[in-house]
């Protein structure tokens, strides 16, 4: 290394480490395998549920920390004598060999919080629970078996967009108790206690040892990764088709020269040259 310190990378999944459209990540097998090689841990930081990532990993033989349903769970390999859990308070509980750290609700706590906001909006609301396989099909184009991993929640509901404003939605459900992520087509309803900034400073803090000090590394393509950037030493933007997200350009981070896999490997790629070019 150029310096003493260690090295964590941080990345969302969809459209940053997988293609928007595909969900591919062959061009970003290369830089991963060097990450491994040169024990520099890489930790999903997603929206996706536990089940989806575990699949993803295991197909890339990775033994990691990872974040889930936005900051709401981080599971954390038993094996892993690298982290110390002696400083944090955060409930956990041993899950089929990971310790499971719980930050936010549980899913029971969100299905209620959501017909909550729906009787309170006087409008039905529609998440995830209240879909069919094909229904959830339909509005996500996912393949059945993908569509039933992304029903098998713990912590969040998602729900269709009731077509509301951000802050809107926002006021209402502080009230309650809860946190709303805004997006396009979904919203995800989430415990007060979650976020992916926060996950990502508690695992920091894991990490952490007097010896050595943690270095950090983000990357993220959408403001639902706007948290976990604004905590990350190097926050990297990973631009979609059009270019970076309006939420996230102006940010003055950088950006990486192209979308996708593509875009990640060529930006981690930049981070080796200028922090690891003695490796």
């Amino acid at each position: 290394m150029t310096n003493s310190a260690s090295y964590l990378v941080f990345t969302d999944l969809d459209g940053t480490l997988l293609n928007h459209d595909d969900y591919r990540y062959d061009a970003a097998l290369p830089m991963l395998a060097w990450l491994k090689a040169h024990q520099i841990p890489v930790i999903a930081v997603t929206s996706k549920t536990r089940v989806e990532v575990e699949d993803l990993l295991q197909a890339l033989s990775f033994e990691e920390p990872f974040v889930v349903e936005n900051g709401s769970g981080i599971f954390i390999p038993q094996h892993d004598q690298r982290f110390d859990l002696a400083h944090t308070e955060v409930s956990q509980q041993v899950w089929n060999q990971h310790l499971r750290l719980c930050l936010g609700c549980t899913y029971a706590q969100a299905r209620a919080g959501l017909q909550t906001l729906s009787q309170t909006l006087n409008q039905p609301l529609q998440g995830f629970g209240d879909m069919s396989v094909d229904e959830l099909i339909a509005l996500t184009g996912l393949s059945s078996e993908d569509a039933l991993k992304a029903q098998t929640r713990e912590f969040t509901e998602p729900f269709v967009n009731p077509g509301l404003t951000a802050s809107a939605l926002e006021q209402q459900v502080a009230t309650m108790g809860f946190q709303v992520l805004v997006g396009d087509r979904f919203c995800h309803l989430i415990g007060l206690g979650a976020g992916k900034g926060k996950a990502v400073n508690l695992l920091v803090q894991g990490y952490q040892s007097p010896q050595t000090p943690i270095k950090t590394v983000g990357l993220g393509n959408s403001p639902n990764d706007l948290a976990m950037l604004e905590v990350v030493d190097i926050p990297i933007v990973i631009p979609g088709a059009k270019g970076p997200h309006p939420g996230l350009a102006h940010q003055g981070w950088q950006i990486a020269p192209a979308s996708g896999s593509q875009g990640w490997a060529m930006a981690m790629a930049q981070v080796r040259e200028q922090y690891w070019s003695s490796v």
